[in-house]
């Protein structure tokens, strides 16, 4: 049943997506609010509580009306699992903005596209020169991809495979979300806030997205550039600060055969190098933040929707199998 769900999920989601604003995403942000504003006290248990509540709550509701559903007919247990997909996984959550950059660029209209990358990455992109603003676009989209498609597609197939239902697709996109969330807050509101809760947040989803992060790299790697891509994977996943995002990142590029990380300081970029700490000349910054490969171009774009969409065609036959062989077992 889960190839099933996620096959259907996905055509049901690029044939009619959500729009941009939607009442799914209005409501996750009102509940990750609430829990903060009734459970945070400001110590280290509390950040566990918040955390617990936002996410694990719920992740355990789902699971109990996918139990709820299956006791009546599998029919609706599966349309549980296609509903749940829908609002967790998919390109169209994050691709429009993609979508617009490139034509953007496509166009020469550079302006439009710095505008666009500020208003889906929440950043000051208006002094970007034109190959760092490839190079945020092309690692914020992979990252985007793995995070609404490779992480939420791995915890979904693990925890229905023991009966769990779509309970690992909505644990995956609320921790990915809380980490998220609570780290931006923690940067840019103006008031005290529980810095153990950001904390706790990252710490988990990093923990969450530990095997997914190095499937998804190995995916990019079978459909790209192996070599290249298993090369990087080892000597440059740890230009980022997050190494699960380096890993993504660094196999990609490897992939590709494209230069990411490098030169924009964070929060400029997901995380960026190490190499931007304090007393560090800009040549070494750039020498050491960079993967080996070219400097990002127009074309580039494309060969990451290609090498996305092989992934994904990789996974899916994968899991037909996997399906195939229960089913014949």
């Amino acid at each position: 049943m889960s190839f099933f769900s996620v096959l259907l999920a996905l055509l049901i989601e690029q044939l009619r997506p959500l729009p941009r604003v939607n009442g799914v995403h209005e409501a996750l942000v009102a509940w990750t609010r609430w829990a903060g504003r009734n459970f945070d006290a400001g110590r280290e248990h509390h950040a566990w509580v918040v955390w617990g509540v936002t996410v694990a709550g719920p992740t355990l509701l789902v699971w109990a009306i996918y139990v709820a559903l299956l006791q009546f007919s599998l029919l609706l247990a599966f349309a549980w699992n296609v509903a749940v997909l829908y609002v967790t996984l998919g390109f169209r959550h994050f691709s429009h903005f993609f979508t617009d950059i490139r034509d953007a660029l496509e166009r020469g209209d550079e302006v439009t596209a710095r505008r666009l990358l500020a208003q889906w990455r929440h950043l000051d992109a208006s002094e970007l020169p034109r190959d760092e603003l490839l190079r945020q676009v092309i690692e914020h989209a992979l990252l985007a991809a793995h995070r609404h498609v490779f992480g939420v597609f791995f915890w979904f197939v693990v925890l229905a495979t023991v009966g769990l239902g779509p309970a690992g697709a909505v644990l995956y996109r609320l921790s990915e979300f809380a980490s998220r969330y609570w780290s931006y807050k923690n940067r840019t509101v103006g008031i005290t806030m529980n810095e153990r809760l950001a904390a706790r947040s990252q710490a988990m989803f990093g923990a969450i997205d530990h095997v997914p992060a190095r499937l998804t790299a190995f995916g990019f790697a079978v459909v790209g550039n192996f070599e290249e891509a298993i090369s990087c994977w080892r000597r440059d996943a740890e230009l980022w600060r997050q190494r699960n995002d380096g890993i993504v990142l660094a196999a990609a590029a490897g992939a590709v055969g494209v230069r990411l990380g490098g030169k924009a300081p964070p929060p400029l970029a997901p995380d960026r190098s190490q190499g931007f700490g304090a007393g560090a000349s800009p040549q070494e910054a750039e020498a050491a933040g960079s993967t080996p490969g070219i400097t990002p171009e127009l074309g580039h774009l494309r060969s990451v929707v290609g090498l996305v969409w092989r992934s994904v065609v990789l996974w899916m036959l994968l899991l037909a199998l996997l399906t195939l062989a229960n089913l014949t077992g």
